[in-house]
C-alpha cells in the first residue's frame, strides 16, 4: 500500500479503536494492566470551535468544554494531576495504584490564557507551556496554517519539489483536502529548511500575511510573564523556530534547544527545566536529540510518541512519551480509552519502552 494511503487510514484507525475498545469495555477490563504510573498529556489550541478544514491541523484544537471533560474525567479516574517537576519523583518511588497526569501545552497560543486557564483553574490543575521565542517575537511563521490557507486561496498548484513536480487541481472542497494531504506529507518528508521555503513562497503567492497571523495567535512577551505568575503554570521550551531537530544539523540543533532555554529565562525570570520537542516523532527526535536536552541541563523533555509513563521511564526522562489529546475524537469515552493504554499495548505488542 501506497505511504500516503497508508497515512489517510491513520485517523480512521484511530477511531474504529477507540470506538472498539470504548464498546467492548476493554478499557475497564484491561486497562488496570496496561495504564502503567501515569500520562503525559499533549494540547495546542484551547479555544471555541473554528473552520479549519484540515485534519492535520483541526487535531491540533479542542475546544474549552472538551478540556473540562477531560479534567472531570482524569479526577473520576482518580489521576492526580501533577506539575511536570514531579514526574522523576514519582517515578522513583510508585505509589501503588495512585497514577498521575501532567497536562502540556504546545506552542504558546494566546488561547491557552484565554480559554484554557480558567477551566484549570476550575480544577485547581497544574501545566505547562512549551513556548518558541520565534512565535513571540513574531519572526516564525506557522508554516502549517499557511500551508492551508495557500491551498484554499487557489484553484491549481503547479510546482517543482525536490522529489518531483506537484501538479493538483484545488478547484473545489475536496480537491483542497485532497491537495493539502497530498502536499503536506509529501513536505514533511523533507528537510526543514527546504520545507519552509517551499511553504513561504506559497504563502507569498497567495498574500498570506504569514507574522500577522502568529502576532494574533501567539502571546508576545508580556503576556507570557503574566502567564508566567500563575501559581498553575511552568514554562518550558520549545526550540526558537519549531523545527523537526532531526531534520538538522547537531550544531543548528544544540542552537535552538540552548538559545530557546537562554532567551526564555532572560525574559520570565525564572529557570526554564523542561523542554518538549517540536513535533516530537522519531523523525524530529531520536537519540541525538535526547542525549542534548540532558546535556544542556533539562530536568525532562517530552516527545509526541504515544504511550503510557512506565516506572522504567525514571532512567528515560528526556524521551518521555505523550498522549496527544485529539481534536478530531472529543469524546469522553473515546478519551477514556486512550487513558487505558490498551491502544498501544495493542500496537507494540507489549514492548512499553523504545527510545531509538
Amino acid at each position: 500500500m501506497p505511504l500516503l494511503a497508508m497515512r489517510d487510514l491513520r485517523y480512521a484507525a484511530i477511531g474504529a479503536t477507540l470506538k472498539t475498545i470504548s464498546f467492548l469495555k476493554l478499557d475497564r477490563l484491561a486497562g488496570a494492566r496496561f495504564r502503567g504510573a501515569g500520562v503525559v498529556l499533549a494540547f495546542h489550541h484551547v479555544r471555541p470551535k473554528t473552520d479549519r478544514k484540515t485534519d492535520q491541523n483541526a487535531l491540533l484544537e479542542i475546544t474549552p468544554a472538551f478540556l473540562d471533560t477531560v479534567l472531570r474525567k482524569l479526577r473520576e479516574l482518580s489521576y492526580d494531576i501533577i506539575p511536570i517537576e514531579e514526574i522523576p519523583a514519582r517515578l522513583a518511588n510508585p505509589a501503588p495504584g495512585k497514577r498521575f497526569a501532567v497536562l502540556t501545552f504546545d506552542d504558546g497560543f494566546i488561547d491557552n490564557h484565554e480559554f484554557a486557564l480558567p477551566v484549570l483553574r476550575k480544577h485547581h490543575a497544574p501545566m505547562i507551556l512549551n513556548v518558541c521565542p520565534g512565535f513571540l517575537d513574531r519572526t516564525t511563521p506557522i508554516w502549517w496554517l499557511d500551508l492551508e490557507d495557500a491551498v484554499w486561496a487557489q484553484d491549481k498548484l503547479a510546482f517543482e519539489l525536490p522529489d518531483g513536480p506537484f501538479q493538483e487541481n484545488t478547484g473545489n472542497e475536496a480537491e483542497k483536502r485532497a491537495a493539502f494531504k497530498r502536499l503536506y506529507w509529501r513536505l514533511r518528508d523533507l528537510d526543514e529548511p527546504v520545507l519552509r521555503q517551499i511553504v513561504a513562497d506559497l504563502a507569498a503567492k497567495a498574500g498570506i500575511d504569514s507574522l500577522g497571523r502568529v502576532d494574533r495567535l501567539c502571546m508576545n512577551w508580556q503576556q507570557l510573564r503574566d502567564f508566567a505568575r500563575d501559581p498553575l503554570v511552568t514554562i518550558g521550551a520549545h526550540t526558537i523556530t519549531h523545527p523537526r531537530l532531526g531534520t538538522i544539523s547537531a550544531q543548528a540543533a544544540e542552537h535552538e534547544m540552548r538559545e530557546s532555554k537562554r532567551r526564555i529565562e532572560a525574559e520570565i525570570g525564572k529557570p526554564v527545566k523542561h523542554f518538549a520537542y517540536p513535533v516530537g516523532d522519531p523523525v524530529a527526535a531520536s537519540i541525538r536529540e535526547f542525549d542534548l536536552a540532558k546535556t544542556l541541563g533539562f530536568h525532562t523533555a517530552v516527545t509526541t510518541r504515544p504511550g503510557m509513563i512506565f516506572p522504567e521511564h525514571g532512567q528515560h526522562l528526556h524521551a518521555l512519551p505523550r498522549l496527544s489529546v485529539n481534536g478530531l475524537f472529543q469524546q469522553a469515552a473515546y478519551f477514556e480509552a486512550l487513558l487505558s493504554g490498551v491502544p498501544f499495548h495493542l500496537k507494540n505488542k507489549g514492548q512499553r519502552l523504545s527510545v531509538a
